[in-house]
């Protein structure tokens, strides 16, 4: 009797310790093993922030025919700088030819950052996770890293003299928020292109390249994964988003060796998730598939995955976008619908201005957001798509997240050829659409019997329907505008109408 119970009390520590946890070895085969945490997955909205010193000039030309990434202005160091044309044609008339890019460091001060004020702003929209830059592919840090390589070139040291991540992750978790961190795998003074030309780093001239060129040789072992792992253990981000991967092996940024140490000895080990940008891997290895201002009209995919995008063209607050270039609260609605619809998160970004403020419009546009999710959450946070078999014919076992060379208006649209989305959670069906019917909504291929209690979210009309032929028909009420609590998409909750249908 007593060895059994010691073997009890033994077998209640090993739980309850963690000992016998599953361990992750450097292989893909073992870190594709580990699901996605679920919190992650029930999420469903995010807010990106880009933010830096590419914040200062705030400007890129704007080429609605040419490529989408020609119109971020936090590529303002190779794209106005750098390269020939009308962005640097801008930067030579206002700073000078030999005005160099980190002269706009100490000009980046954050004077009016309120970190409170924003995570407000994240809570109020609606927002489950928020993911900053902690370093983007200048090489300049928001956090004081202790990278010998970092030093004069983080945010404690020249600019807003302070710790922008560690004070913006104490602000958005005191809102019960997740708190992720963006992290580039590259640095353009650093890391060689593939890219057709014969250019140093990243079209970047050789004085700058020599100046500050970290040797290959210590780039990844000396420098990027020190800095992941001191990201990790000083602020334990709940996700770990890395980019700049496109033209890097995996193996060479020794991705699966960061990420076996990140899955056994992260402090939040069990919380943190990561998407698949580990170095020409995406939507294939990693966590889960990330997307950039791609087409969701194709997607109905069941790996875990996020699209990310701005509310105009660029991610980093460009002065150049005039109100036409920035998408309507309706339309930022319509995109929040057809990526949870097809199974996806959204990560919605903001960029903010060097002295710390939130563009009053990008405010405006969150806030919209937040009001369409105080009375329409419940269809949205927690659930899964249906992907209707009478309406989607094939679900794809890929997520599509190369870079593609779209234009800039094609990829700032709202994609989108469906009016009509269904989520489940629990017992419930949820039935998303873009566009209130004036008549009968039809749902193809659902039967639902008679007694169950169908309701218009926002309205206390309970809708009249049948079922027909295989199909529902839902009298869509005649109400006014102003019965309606919110406007721009619609949800029909289906009482116990999960049961009716095949997951």
């Amino acid at each position: 009797m007593k060895i059994k119970f010691a073997c009890l009390l033994l077998s209640l520590f090993i739980t309850t310790t963690g000992i016998a946890q599953k361990k992750y070895e450097p292989t893909w085969e073992s870190i594709d093993s580990r699901p996605v945490p679920q919190w992650f997955q029930d999420a469903k909205f995010g807010i990106f922030i880009h933010w830096g010193v590419y914040s200062v000039p705030s400007y890129i030309h704007i080429n609605r025919e040419g490529s989408v990434y020609d119109c971020y202005a936090e590529w303002y160091e190779i794209l106005a700088m750098s390269k020939p044309g009308p962005s640097r044609d801008f930067h030579d008339k206002n700073y000078g030819k030999n005005f160099g890019y980190r002269q706009f460091a100490p000009m980046f001060k954050a004077e009016l950052w309120n970190p409170d004020k924003w995570a407000t702003l994240f809570k109020d929209a609606g927002a489950k996770y928020v993911i900053l830059t902690s370093k983007h592919h200048d090489g300049y840090t928001l956090w004081p890293s202790t990278s010998k390589y970092s030093k004069g070139w983080n945010a404690m040291e020249v600019g807003p003299k302070r710790d922008l991540v560690g004070d913006l992750t104490n602000a958005v978790r005191a809102k019960g928020l997740k708190m992720g961190l963006y992290y580039s795998l590259m640095e353009w003074e650093s890391t060689p292109t593939t890219r057709p030309g014969n250019f140093n780093g990243y079209y970047l001239p050789d004085s700058i390249v020599s100046k500050y060129k970290i040797p290959g040789d210590k780039m990844i072992s000396e420098h990027i994964v020190p800095q992941m792992k001191e990201l990790v253990m000083k602020y334990q981000p709940a996700i770990i988003y890395p980019d700049g991967d496109w033209d890097e092996d995996y193996k060479r940024l020794q991705s699966l060796e960061f990420l076996s140490w990140l899955y056994n000895n992260a402090p939040n080990k069990d919380e943190v998730a990561v998407n698949d940008r580990w170095g020409k891997v995406r939507g294939e290895h990693g966590g889960y598939y990330s997307r950039e201002y791609a087409d969701t009209d194709e997607v109905n995919n069941e790996h875990p995955w996020e699209e990310i995008q701005g509310m105009g063209y660029s991610f980093g607050y460009n002065r150049n976008e005039d109100i036409h270039d920035y998408r309507s609260s309706e339309e930022l609605i319509h995109l929040l619908v057809n990526t949870v619809g097809r199974g996806g998160n959204l990560c919605l970004n903001v960029g903010p201005t060097a002295d710390g403020r939130i563009p009053v419009i990008m405010e405006q546009r969150l806030l919209d957001i937040g009001e369409w999710l105080k009375v329409n959450g419940e269809g949205i946070y927690g659930t899964k798509a249906w992907h209707n078999p009478a309406e989607v014919k094939n679900i794809n076992s890929k997520v599509e997240t190369e870079k593609k060379e779209k234009s800039a208006a094609e990829a700032a649209s709202t994609n989108t050829n469906r009016e009509v989305f269904y989520t489940y959670k629990g017992q419930d069906l949820y039935i998303l659409t873009t566009k209130l019917p004036q008549n009968n909504l039809m749902v193809k291929g659902l039967t639902v019997p008679k007694g169950y209690k169908i309701e218009l979210l926002g309205t206390e009309v309970l809708p009249k329907y049948k079922s027909k032929e295989g199909n529902l028909y839902l009298e869509v009420p005649k109400v006014t505008p102003q019965a309606f609590k919110t406007k721009y998409a619609y949800v029909f909750k289906i009482n116990g109408g999960a049961s009716l249908i095949q997951k």
